[in-house]
């Protein structure tokens, strides 16, 4: 695909558009806007822009469109996949300014919500009317919710309410020749045709830039107790995963840590934990509700299985500052790693009870390539991350032959059931992995999508499916 670079007059175009306050060609904003969490990718838009309402970016859209200028959306810049990376350079589109919460219907469970409003911030802005939106990823604080909707985000919570296509009712879009859509209905209920507020979610803002949301509410829980399970190895922690669904308990979260993580966080975030010795893995179970003697009787039924798969301890959070404190070493995790050493984070979801051979296989192949790995996410819905560390690889193995592990964990997890992306996306830096899940009818399927929607190809271009 061949995209024209920004003139003068290009340049001038996009000013009128927009509004001149709105966008920026300075180095500093280039440079801040040439990466996201994803390694140490850079690449420079020629042309930051911070538009205000959805009419200039129908503008903006109108005329990348009609001048082949490529367009990356961006939100927060937390990804982990590299798809707000202006890989082709062009327009970087932020929508840090589309930051309103519009309405929240508390007669109708429901919200409207602009994209670039803090995940966090909107979560509280709920809960303060009773209300809960349960869709928390770890970068809760900082990622935007446009960018949840766009990489189909999850979060700890996934195991009893469901990803962030659960709480999507409908969309305001504008597609890449500027025309303005709703996807769907703000109706809980949907047979009328395709369903184009399912296929925006999880695009990548490869279809279209989504400019406002609709999201579903549901009442707040009231009481929650937050359990801690202590494991001689990862596999038997693991196994208790599935155990725990197959005696009929749904945990509101159910994570999974592995020593090497707890580790780092303690000597990162400076939590005090008392890690014993013999403990090489934790489940981190939480319940929630109203009625705390129902919540209880969950805990003990747990506590059961615990047992049964050599659970060798179980602590309870006590206190909302022991709770705090244990949820802070999950969502720290990833960071303290990062703080550590070289790294690279992939994401892999596998059925619940495949979760010991994927963990056992992943150990395998990091001692045939010479890397470690520090392995921890949401088991109870089989989504776990993987921290690849440099450890002792060269810096040419690393390099040149790191990739060849990783295709065999994608192959592995891939036999297993599962597929390469649980909620980090696939973007630009998973895209080359994609034929070891789908073929090459399933990829063109969704090329041709693309095509529908973006013809001359403007919209975040290089993302999701390989180059032909």
């Amino acid at each position: 695909m061949q995209y024209t670079p920004i003139t003068s007059t290009i340049l001038a175009a996009i000013e009128e558009a927009v509004g001149t306050a709105n966008v920026f060609v300075d180095q500093e904003s280039l440079q801040n806007y040439a990466h996201d969490e994803t390694e140490d990718l850079r690449y420079f838009p020629e042309v930051v822009v911070k538009p205000k309402d959805t009419a200039s970016i129908s503008a903006l859209l109108k005329l990348c469109n009609e001048n082949h200028v490529p367009v990356t959306p961006r939100g927060g810049g937390t990804g982990l996949s590299g798809a707000a990376l202006p890989v082709y350079g062009g327009v970087l589109l932020s929508m840090e300014r589309f930051n309103s919460i519009i309405a929240i219907d508390t007669e109708n469970l429901q919200a409207t919500v602009e994209p670039g409003v803090i995940t966090e911030v909107f979560m509280n802005a709920v809960a303060e009317k009773g209300l809960l939106y349960p869709v928390d990823p770890s970068s809760k604080g900082s990622c935007f919710i446009g960018g949840n909707v766009a990489h189909g985000s999850g979060g700890p919570r996934v195991v009893k309410y469901g990803t962030i296509r659960e709480y999507i009712l409908n969309l305001e879009v504008v597609l890449a020749n500027g025309d303005v859509i709703w996807t769907g209905a703000n109706t809980l209920k949907y047979a009328s045709g395709y369903n184009l507020t399912q296929l925006m979610i999880g695009s990548e803002g490869t279809l279209g830039v989504v400019t406002k949301i609709v999201t579903k509410l549901i009442p707040a829980s009231t009481q929650s107790v937050l359990m801690l399970g202590s494991f001689a190895t990862n596999e038997s922690a693991c196994a208790a995963v599935s155990a725990i669904f197959r005696a009929g308990i749904t945990p509101s979260a159910l994570e999974f840590m592995e020593r090497k993580g707890v580790e780092w966080v303690i000597q990162f975030d400076d939590i005090k934990f008392d890690l014993k010795a013999d403990v090489n893995a934790f489940l981190m179970i939480e319940f929630d509700g109203d009625d705390l003697d129902t919540i209880f009787k969950d805990c003990e039924k747990v506590n059961l299985v615990l047992e049964e798969h050599g659970c060798t301890e179980v602590l309870f959070a006590d206190t909302a500052q022991q709770k705090e404190d244990l949820w802070r070493m999950r969502r720290t995790m990833a960071e303290s790693v990062k703080s550590n050493s070289v790294y690279k984070e992939e994401d892999t979801v596998v059925p619940r009870a495949a979760l010991p051979q994927l963990i056992n296989g992943i150990k395998e192949i990091g001692g045939r390539y010479g890397f470690e790995s520090v392995c921890y996410g949401h088991a109870g819905d089989g989504n776990l991350h993987i921290n690849i560390i440099k450890a002792g690889m060269s810096d040419e193995d690393w390099k040149y032959k790191l990739k060849d592990g990783i295709v065999e964990i994608f192959e592995l997890t891939t036999a297993l059931g599962g597929t390469i992306s649980g909620e980090h996306g696939i973007g630009l830096v998973q895209k080359d992995y994609m034929p070891i899940k789908y073929s090459e009818i399933h990829l063109n399927l969704m090329r041709n999508i693309k095509k529908v929607f973006d013809p001359n190809g403007i919209l975040n271009p290089g993302k999701i499916t390989p180059d032909l």
